[in-house]
């Protein structure tokens, strides 16, 4: 099999149940063979024998988590590797198993917030989650089949989310100057939805225990066919779910997460999203706290409104620049490489990193922050009233028909350039790092070449309503001449 299939940035993903109707590609001997080529990456990598590693291994709420789990155990094992088998975790935890446990790596078995039929592998080392080139090395080595074999490989399974969930609990009671017996959080109503992935010892083994209410909290039990709605803060039907909740239980916050809980997104007391830009904005409040005029790294489609927040309402910088949030937290370590104040490098979809927190995108992190914030008194919707929200927002994907979509894409931005050079009511953003960004008379747009996939994705958000309709309007003449682009979605 061609495991560079298998590889979707620094992922590995594929099919892993032909519930949902395909074919499986995600192999017990895929996994295996993976899995052996990630130790002997690392022996390498840390120049130790495979004997002397230390691994740990968690896994989502998915169908297939189990018999994935079983082969990445054995591969290790036959490696000569001490495991730390620790059963359903969240992808940050396993990271963090880097620091409490030192682990020499780690892998969590997720795919994230895709269908239930999907899962994958993400590998972590000291240093954070592998990035693309790292992980295609790891792929070439499964390839060759160029595996470490030893005798006295172990697996001991090991709570680790305990541990977890009490450095969160740690982190609320310093911060509010309360012990964990004197329950800081028994003030307050917060309602968590799981969508039945891994999020749920949020409320069972953080909040509940420091005397929150969480009565009305959703779909805390993890089931991996996700019965009631996607787990991701990006769905509407997740979001609708997470704001009834508030809304129902007359809570004071709510808390969403995507299935391995590396995103979130929250709700105010009345029922309001705290979801993208919103979300960076009191991030951003947050990150800001005792770091005067720092620089945001966000990526490209955060809106206009955001961008006047954090540089004229908090004093900052924003730096707009490509999407993937790997992209996003890799720039911001480069800046602060080179001597820039970052603190935060958050993705609209959910995906934030703290520098304070090694720079890991952890939803159940930032949402503990955000419930300090409450704890202490501040008011959410008062604190986000100067955020200026677009009134509306769309994403048209573009199909490029042509075989070399790269080529062909690139073309089509910079001709989209020189046509909006022509016409004065067009202004080209000078902060932009991705495609090309448009303001316009009615709000902006921004057009993008995918990474991966042969799609470029065009963003709109207008600030009066209808103005949308009016920028398809004045560019669908420019993109009907394109052959190898489908403009459907137009």
């Amino acid at each position: 099999m061609d495991y560079k299939a298998l590889k979707s940035g620094t992922d590995v993903r594929g099919f892993a149940s032909d519930k949902g109707g395909h074919e499986v590609n995600l192999t017990n001997e895929a996994v295996y063979d993976i899995a052996s080529a990630f130790v002997k990456w690392v022996a390498d990598h840390t120049k130790k024998d495979s004997k002397e590693l230390v691994f740990a291994v968690g896994h989502d709420s998915r169908i297939s988590a189990d018999r994935i789990s079983q082969q990445v155990i054995a591969a290790l094992e036959n490696s000569g590797v001490k495991v730390y088998d620790c059963g359903l975790a969240s992808t940050p935890a396993m990271f963090m198993t880097t620091i409490d446990l030192h682990t020499d790596g780690a892998i969590q078995i997720t795919a994230s917030h895709h269908p239930f039929d999907r899962n994958g592998l993400k590998f972590f080392i000291k240093e954070g989650g592998l990035e693309s080139a790292q992980l295609s090395q790891v792929i070439e080595i499964a390839e060759k089949g160029d595996f470490l074999r030893a005798q006295g490989g172990t697996c001991e399974k090991v709570c680790y989310m305990t541990t977890y969930s009490k450095r969160l609990r740690d982190m609320i009671c310093a911060a509010i100057g309360k012990t964990e017996e004197e329950k800081p959080l028994k003030d307050y109503h917060i309602v968590v939805d799981a969508g039945n992935g891994v999020g749920g010892f949020y409320a069972s083994e953080v909040l509940a225990p420091l005397g929150a209410d969480v009565s009305g909290s959703r779909f805390l039990e993890p089931d991996g066919m996700f019965p009631n709605h996607i787990p991701n803060p990006e769905d509407k039907d997740a979001m609708k779910s997470i704001c009834d909740a508030v809304k129902e239980s007359k809570a004071d916050l709510g808390v969403i997460f995507d299935t391995d809980v590396d995103r979130a997104g929250c709700v105010d007391s009345n029922g309001n999203e705290i979801n993208r830009n919103r979300l960076i904005a009191l991030a951003s409040i947050i990150a800001m706290e005792g770091n005067e005029g720092a620089t945001i790294v966000t990526d490209s489609v955060t809106s206009d409104g955001l961008k006047t927040f954090i540089e004229e309402d908090l004093g900052g910088k924003h730096y707009r620049y490509r999407r993937g949030y790997k992209n996003v937290i890799n720039k911001a370590i480069e800046l602060c490489n080179d001597g820039i104040n970052c603190p935060l490098a958050i993705e609209t979809s959910g995906h934030a990193a703290l520098r304070e927190n090694y720079f890991l995108d952890d939803g159940a992190y930032l949402m503990t922050k955000i419930i300090i914030e409450l704890g202490r008194g501040r008011d959410l919707q008062k604190t986000l009233a100067n955020l200026k929200c677009p009134k509306e927002e769309k994403e048209c994907r573009l199909n490029i028909t042509e075989a070399d979509f790269k080529a062909y894409g690139q073309r089509v931005i910079e001709e989209l350039e020189e046509f909006v050079k022509g016409d004065s009511s067009y202004r080209v953003a000078d902060d932009n790092r991705e495609g090309i960004r448009v303001s316009t008379d009615y709000g902006w747009f921004l057009l993008r070449l995918s990474v991966h996939d042969p799609v470029m994705p065009l963003n709109f958000e207008s600030d009066e309503v209808g103005g949308i309709d009016k920028m398809i309007a004045s560019l669908r003449p420019f993109f009907e001449k394109y052959e190898g682009l489908n403009i459907s979605a137009l």
